[in-house]
This record gives structure tokens, sequence and C-alpha cells, in this order.
């Protein structure tokens, strides 16, 4: 079932989550435990992160130091599959713009298309670690909205190649990402919402946010969308505090803002599970300020972990 369907036809607010696949090495049954912990609430669907390659350097036996590309964690497509045979839940892999082509990208979603994968989330993607600016894949898409025309393309029947014939159109929902404090490389909230429309205008069927924790700025961002033209769903997305060093690591790396509440209350703090029980209770009042307002749902930034998502949804839906 596409997400939007499920958005149209659900009788509440739905809760849903992202996680992300093990390490390379790592077995899926971490993965397994998790949705365990979480499956009795009854998840909408489930996101699963894809990740680009990254560069480390090793030290070679003569002393020189070597250069190497590396996936530290691959297995999205078959994460999905995994998860959508065994629990029967409705999966939504992401796709990137960085460290992929086109003709990669159309062959992951050829196969996703052949397992009956019909969600999927289009994202740009960082720069790979250490890099300062985003360069797009040589044969690939500096921006997300070429990637959702592409799979919007696929559609319509429309693939890379020009010579298929009778090529058979796909059936992909696309979902696209929205920050409701503009993206951290947008010149202006007025540019960061055309860059938004032209996503949608391409093809994207719904938006899930950036993480915040100032509600108002979700209320703001859903005021300029709709202002803008921008009229399919807006899924909130939620990241429960959970590590002290979280108050100066998510501003830093997301370009956000924390209430000063807030971090007076995980400063006070002295053991994780405090910190921990700040951040599931900061997060259950913020998700229920959103139900209040009238939210489809709201997306849980899990990151492998389910305890306090559990705590949160146990709480709220």
């Amino acid at each position: 079932m596409k997400v939007v369907d499920i958005l149209k036809t659900a009788e509440r607010p739905l809760f849903t989550c992202e996680l992300v696949p093990p390490l390379k090495g790592r077995t899926i049954e971490q993965v397994y435990d998790t949705i365990d912990a979480l499956l009795c609430y009854e998840p909408a669907y489930i996101n699963f992160t894809y990740h680009r390659e990254e560069i480390v350097y090793r030290e070679r036996p003569d002393g020189l130091v070597e250069r190497y590309v590396v996936r530290r964690r691959p297995g999205t497509v078959a994460l999905s599959a995994a998860v959508r045979y065994k629990y029967g839940i409705e999966v939504v892999p992401h796709l990137l713009c960085g460290g992929f082509s086109a003709e990669e990208t159309e062959e992951a979603l050829i196969e996703l298309n052949f397992l009956g994968i019909h969600n999927v989330f289009a994202l740009r993607g960082d720069p790979p670690r250490g890099d300062k600016r985003f360069a797009p894949h040589p044969h690939g898409y500096a921006h997300t909205n070429e990637l959702v025309k592409q799979i919007a393309n696929m559609n319509k029947g429309i693939y890379l190649d020009p010579d298929l014939k009778e090529p058979f159109p796909t059936n992909f929902c696309i979902g696209v990402a929205g920050y409701p404090e503009k993206h951290c490389e947008a010149p202006n909230m007025e540019e960061d919402i055309v860059q938004l429309k032209q996503k949608v205008d391409n093809g994207a069927d719904y938006i899930v946010t950036q993480m915040f924790f100032i509600n108002q700025k979700f209320f703001d961002f859903v005021d300029a969308c709709r202002t803008a033209g921008i009229l399919v769903p807006i899924i909130p997305g939620i990241k429960p505090i959970t590590l002290m060093s979280d108050i100066d690591l998510l501003p830093q790396t997301f370009s956000i803002d924390l209430p000063k509440e807030l971090v007076q209350d995980v400063k006070a703090c002295t053991t994780k599970s405090q910190v921990r029980a700040v951040g599931i209770d900061y997060a259950v009042q913020q998700s229920k300020e959103l139900i209040a307002y009238g939210v489809a749902g709201i997306h849980y930034y899990t990151l492998g972990k389910a305890t306090s998502t559990a705590r949160i949804v146990e709480q709220v839906f």
C-alpha cells in the first residue's frame, strides 16, 4: 500500500519510524530486535536509510598511505525486502543522489519494483565525511528534484535507455524531505520553499520534515508551504534527546535550534538514564501538541534504538 493511501485512509494519527541498516559484517538480528520492540505499537511503515561511500586512508606495509572507498552500511534494498516479507509491514527505502549514478539508481528501483516495494524516499544526501561541499556523482544528480523526476519518469514507463521497447511503468510513491528551519545550504527560507515545491512539482507525493524541537517552527513551515502551493501531506519528524552530547551535536549537524528549557533540563542531568527520561518527556509533550494541531502522523528518528521511541509512542498513540 502506498504511503499516501495509508495517510488518506487512517482513522487516527499514525506512528512511523526510521531505522539504519546494520554495519557491514553485522547481522540483521539487531534490526529485527528493534522492530520487535516497536511492533506492538503498530507502526504504519518503516523507513530504511541508504548510505553512500566513505573514504578511508590505510597505511601500507611500505609506509605509504593508500586511499580506499568503502560502504559501511550496504543492503538497504535487501533489508527492506526482508522486513517487508517477514513482518508484512510497508517499508520505505531511501534513495540518494550522492555517490550514485542515474544508472545505479534505476537498477535499485528495478529491484525494488521486482520485490513489490512501491514506496521510496528521495534525498540528495550529505557530502562524504570530511568534505564540506556536496559534489554529485559524475553521472548522477546534484539536486533531489532531479532524482524525483527520474522516479516519476519510470512511473510513466520512461527509462534511461531510449531504445527499450514498450517498457513497463513502475508504481512508486515518492517521499521527500522538508526543512522547518531551512536546509543548511539554502540562502533563506523562501528559496528553500521554492526548491521544495520543485520536488513536489516533479512528482513527490508527500513530505517528511527534518527533526525539529520547536513546534512553532513546524507550524510556520506548513503555513509557508501551503501559501506556496505545496498541498501534499507534510509529516513532522521527531528525534528524542538520548545523550548529553545531543544538545551540542544536533544543532551543529542539522542547523536546528533547541529550546532553552530543554537544554537546561538536559544539562541538569547527572546520569544517562536521566537524559533519556528528559528526552522522552519532551518528545511526548511535543508529539501531543503536534497531534492536537492535526498532523496525519509523526515520524520518529530512532537511529536503531527502540527504547525511547517505544516509551514515547506508548504515551502518545
